[in-house]
């Protein structure tokens, strides 16, 4: 039996210390012994997301820290302006919507980033409490500029709250040295654990924004977090076995050092781009992320038949396009527990069906470019 080859962008594959280290017998989280688990957690937080502000862990998704972080720095018909490139950028506004906010959107298509003069030409038009963005859309499999635009969001009142749900660990992202005010990830992504965690950095300019804000969320009660967070605790029921597993996982890849694993991630999704150049497809983005690659489907491949022959051949799983890009791309992500090995051979699987469902293309070809784009970066 084939084992799985996991490479959607969320969940990722789960690396099989942190899989046994959460396997372990459960012990109770009001105990000195989960207090210095969770203090040597935010420890590694703190340097994944490259900053001294705290991070706060909370037992749900990244879109469980993205609203934790709206609803606890946003006034109710508060100003927010809104970077809308894809999916979940879209959801973002979804939430400023509930909460009553008065939104200001910048959009770009689906695969175009929302540029940095944009963002300033808007800024100097109005005064916002907040201004959110998706660093990487994993939807539309797109980076945009962050360092520009938080060099334009730091010096307005407005506090900058990032998605950093794909970027946190698979690429460069400097929270305190760019001036990001709010940073969220969650676990199930670069992190390399099953879902359940997520996080948010919290700068000082938005704690001050917190202290303004009473809101009549309990879960998701910022205060109650940062100040339990003080005491390397947390206010409600954590998720143990999850915390273990985080400290496993954050310690490797800390031991691997960022550098590394930002230079990985960019070969593997390098040698992706390569292999579908030269089978003669099309990589979607004009701005395209290192942590996960969208490829357009050649005319006659169908989407549904696609990937599930990529499953029931070789247990391969890729995710499929979303929003308006639903059928018409699939995506295959770099990040967490993943090697060179991997990416040859999720290609080699990919020629193998595109060849089986009909696309004429030099078969072997995409292997041989992904191959040399690995030597030429990683030796």
């Amino acid at each position: 039996m084939n084992r799985m080859r996991l490479f959607t962008p969320g969940p990722t594959s789960v690396p099989e210390e942190v899989l046994l280290e959460m396997a372990k017998p459960i012990f109770h989280h009001r105990t000195a012994e989960y207090r210095e688990l969770f203090a040597n957690c935010t420890k590694m937080l703190q340097q994944l997301f490259q900053t001294s502000n705290p991070v706060v862990t909370l037992a749900g998704s990244g879109t469980a820290a993205y609203e934790c972080a709206m609803i606890n720095t946003i006034p109710s018909g508060g100003k927010v302006l809104a970077l809308s490139n894809g999916k979940f950028a879209e959801r973002w506004v979804t939430i400023a919507k509930r909460n009553k906010c008065q939104i200001t959107e910048l959009k770009a298509d689906y695969g175009q980033a929302v540029s940095p003069h944009q963002v300033a030409e808007a800024l100097s038009k109005d005064t916002y409490d907040a201004v959110t963005m998706c660093h990487s859309e994993t939807s539309t499999c797109t980076v945009q500029d962050l360092k520009a635009i938080a060099a334009h969001v730091r010096k307005t009142p407005a506090i900058l709250i990032v998605d950093g749900i794909t970027s946190v660990g698979a690429i460069d992202v400097q929270a305190d040295e760019w001036g990001v005010d709010i940073l969220v990830t969650g676990s199930q992504k670069a992190l390399m654990l099953p879902p359940g965690l997520a996080f948010l950095s919290v700068s000082e300019k938005a704690r001050k924004k917190v202290e303004t804000i009473t809101q009549p969320n309990l879960y998701l009660s910022l205060p109650h977090y940062l100040k339990s967070l003080a005491d390397n605790d947390v206010p409600w029921t954590p998720a143990v076995s999850l915390v273990r597993g985080l400290n496993v996982a954050l310690s490797m890849i800390l031991s691997r050092g960022l550098p590394h694993v930002f230079k990985s991630t960019h070969a593997y999704a390098s040698a992706t781009r390569s292999a579908a150049t030269a089978l003669g497809l099309k990589v979607f983005s004009s701005s395209p992320v290192d942590s996960v690659t969208g490829i357009i489907y050649p005319e006659g491949i169908i989407d549904k038949e696609f990937r599930t022959a990529l499953r029931k051949k070789f247990n391969v799983h890729i995710a499929a396009g979303q929003g308006s890009m639903e059928g018409k791309i699939f995506r295959i992500s770099h990040m967490g527990y993943v090697d060179a090995y991997d990416t040859l051979g999720v290609i080699s699987a990919l020629e193998t069906v595109l060849r089986q469902q009909g696309y004429r293309f030099t078969f072997g070809a995409g292997v041989a470019a992904a191959h040399q784009e690995l030597a030429d970066q990683l030796g």
